[in-house]
């Protein structure tokens, strides 16, 4: 919620959530969510000009984005091949919503967690770097838990590069935006305890980005 529409909603008299309809306290304290504000500073907006570039221009993006796809799932692919489809894949799903959906409904999720697992550090970076982007729509928040991400993020948070290490912190933070996840996420073995020993022993990137992602985790109270 934005804060000036909660704020109303509480002023009305109201004492339940407006999604889930769970009670809320007598007297709810509004607490910013810092974790939601980093995503959003980390997210390049679309500037004017590109928001209203032709719809032809649209087109050509979505037709490359199928082609790239299909690299991306098929088994024959060499992984210069696929790394290559995820480098551009992250470029055209950071911006572009229907993009995102696209590769989310395409089976391409699949394909990204494999590349995750596979072991080379280029692919798992650009792999979780779209599945980061595929996590900015809502509705891909729930399906990619329930893809397996999770227990491949908590790998990554102990073994993985530091740059795959900062991603996969970040990409917890995002998922944890969601209210389910946090409990899922929360209960999943060595997750937080990997983000508190990033904290510990990691480089800046990887401490802050861990921080934000505990304190997502944290407004959870079993967590």
């Amino acid at each position: 919620f934005d804060r000036v529409s909660i704020q109303q909603w509480i002023d009305s008299g109201n004492r339940t959530c407006p999604i889930t309809n769970l009670p809320l306290s007598e007297n709810p304290s509004l607490i910013p969510n810092h974790a939601l504000r980093s995503l959003i500073s980390n997210f390049a907006h679309v500037s004017p000009k590109e928001s209203s570039r032709p719809r032809t221009q649209q087109e050509h993006s979505q037709s490359q984005s199928q082609a790239l796809i299909s690299t991306l799932i098929s088994r024959s692919s060499s992984n210069a091949s696929k790394l290559e489809s995820l480098s551009r894949l992250v470029r055209l799903t950071k911006r572009d919503s229907l993009i995102r959906r696209k590769v989310t409904e395409s089976g391409a999720v699949r394909a990204a967690l494999d590349c995750v697992d596979s072991g080379n550090q280029v692919l798992q970076e650009k792999s979780l770097s779209l599945l980061l982007n595929l996590s900015l729509e809502d509705d891909n928040k729930v399906g990619l838990v329930a893809d397996g991400v999770i227990r491949r993020i908590v790998a990554v948070l102990r073994v993985g590069s530091p740059d795959c290490k900062a991603i996969a912190a970040t990409l917890l933070t995002s998922l944890a935006v969601v209210e389910v996840n946090k409990a899922t996420i929360g209960s999943y073995p060595d997750a937080i305890s990997a983000l508190v020993s990033l904290l510990r022993v990691g480089n800046d990137r990887e401490r802050k980005e861990s921080a934000t992602a505990l304190y997502a985790l944290c407004s959870f109270p079993d967590n």
